[in-house]
């Protein structure tokens, strides 16, 4: 796939694939004889993987290291494994922060629902 047929497959920007590949999130990009990168359906999953990791939030360092790890091969299983436990934690704790965050906006709605229907629409904290 060039990188027109990629960026059209996986939805992300043909500049954003190249970021990818210069910070070391998508090395080893197969090229033709005339240098034009040449994506394969592994590059393809790696990228959705990139997206859906980056949508939760984790860092270009973290996917970086993560990265470093997987080329290293099996013996990084274990240190692959913590590294995403980790995150999953640390997203686990933000989803928790923003069911707080979704609970407050409730009530305050609800606050100024309540204000809206009546006479009295001073509101206070």
């Amino acid at each position: 796939m060039t990188i027109s047929e990629i960026s059209k497959k996986c939805n992300i920007s043909p500049d954003t694939l190249r970021y990818y590949e210069k910070v070391g999130l998508l090395s080893y990009v197969n090229r033709t004889s005339g240098g034009i990168r040449n994506y394969t359906e592994q590059d393809c999953a790696q990228v959705e993987f990139i997206k859906c990791m980056r949508s939760a939030g984790l860092s270009i360092e973290i996917l970086r290291r993560y990265f470093e790890l997987f080329r290293r091969g099996k013996r990084t299983l274990k240190a692959r494994r913590d590294l995403l436990a980790k995150e999953r934690e640390n997203l686990q704790m933000r989803f928790k922060e923003l069911q707080d965050t979704i609970k407050r906006l409730d009530y305050k709605i609800s606050v100024y629902d309540k204000a809206l229907k009546s006479k009295d629409n001073e509101l206070k904290f």
